[in-house]
């Protein structure tokens, strides 16, 4: 049960309807707070360099395009995106669309009807083909479950449909189980590493750790707005995935993103890097004062808090931090504190005196 204190605070502020950027600092009502929720890990949206790339981005191709990718006048920057996408997380080639929704959807949708589909605990909605699927296992007891139920079968195609990773509960999937598949079963891998591509793995994402077998084709997914900082979706896949991606009625019938947001994600790789590794920084500074009630993963910078009271009692040194209910809106609260690149050591070393109260 919430204090006076408390029930006092809630009742006189309201963090439904900030009218200001998120960063590292928040101001509501003549009162600054420290922030440490959302998925900007690399505080790409407050980093001044990438707002001017993006500037320059606007003014050489102006706000929007709203053609589509299959027009006969097309800008050149779209193709030259991809390029450096693929090359830069290490893939034969990429698909980038206006969101990372639609890229999950264009690729469930168009890789499905290729084999038997398996979905793993906790896949995004944004990879859901119609209603969400049932499966409520640990990604432990699925992954074990699934070579067993591919190996016993005689269907020889299979598309398995995963995330990553568990931004909430923090959890890297290990994807070398598939290794343990009959190799004259062919498996399509789709995998959304919205949460991981830009951070995990140096800032490479998942693909370039999927197993390399001949009879495993891999094909990574993600929204490109959070760790990335622009409105964008990205596939990475082989040459013939890309290219059968792109025939698409899904792909064809859409606009593409900004193209002054693919100038600046072309022009970004340094500034990337560097808010890479000050957010591997905050996170190594953080983790080494949390005690082994804590859960999560080395690099990744969501920490999961067991103390269902925390968000209240930060709340009253001015922190805010990541609080809702889950999986259902009568759920109890999950806690969590997320760094980002725009975090000060100042902010982190504040936060972990409040801790430690």
């Amino acid at each position: 049960m919430m204090s006076l204190v408390e029930t006092t605070i809630n009742m006189k502020l309201n963090f439904k309807s900030i009218n200001q950027p998120f960063s590292n600092k928040i101001n509501i009502e003549g009162s600054t707070y420290l922030y440490f929720g959302g998925t900007a890990y690399l505080g790409i949206p407050q980093n001044q360099d990438f707002i001017n790339l993006h500037i320059e981005g606007i003014k050489k191709f102006g706000l929007n395009n709203g053609t589509s990718r299959t027009n006969n006048i097309q800008l050149g920057i779209y193709d030259e995106a991809e390029k450096v996408a693929a090359e830069r997380y290490g893939a034969e080639a990429a698909l980038i669309t206006s969101s990372g929704y639609l890229a999950a959807q264009l690729t469930v949708k168009s890789l499905s009807a290729l084999g038997k589909v398996i979905y793993a605990p906790a896949t995004h909605p944004a990879l859901w083909l119609s209603d969400q699927p049932a499966n409520q296992q640990t990604f432990k007891a699925w992954k074990e479950q699934t070579v067993n139920l591919i190996n016993a079968s005689v269907e020889k195609t299979w598309i398995l449909i995963s995330n990553s990773m568990n931004n909430l509960f923090p959890e890297i999937y290990d994807f070398n189980f598939l290794t343990e598949i009959h190799p004259e079963k062919e498996i399509i891998l789709i995998v959304d590493d919205s949460h991981g591509i830009g951070v995990n793995n140096n800032g490479m994402g998942a693909f370039v750790n999927l197993p390399v077998k001949a009879n495993i084709e891999k094909v990574v997914v993600a929204s490109t707005a959070k760790a990335l900082g622009i409105d964008a979706g990205l596939v990475l896949g082989a040459d013939a995935v890309i290219a059968k991606l792109k025939n698409s009625n899904i792909f064809i019938g859409a606009s593409p993103p900004p193209a002054a947001s693919l100038f600046a994600f072309i022009h970004a790789e340094k500034i990337y890097h560097n808010a890479w590794t000050r957010l591997q920084e905050n996170i190594k500074l953080l983790g080494a004062n949390l005690n082994k009630t804590w859960a999560f993963e080395a690099g990744f910078p969501a920490f999961l808090a067991q103390d269902k009271t925390l968000a209240q009692r930060l709340l009253k040194e001015n922190i805010l931090i990541s609080s809702f209910p889950y999986p259902k809106p009568e759920s109890e609260p999950i806690n969590r504190i997320v760094l980002s690149s725009w975090h000060e050591k100042e902010d982190v070393n504040r936060l972990i005196k409040a801790l430690n109260f």
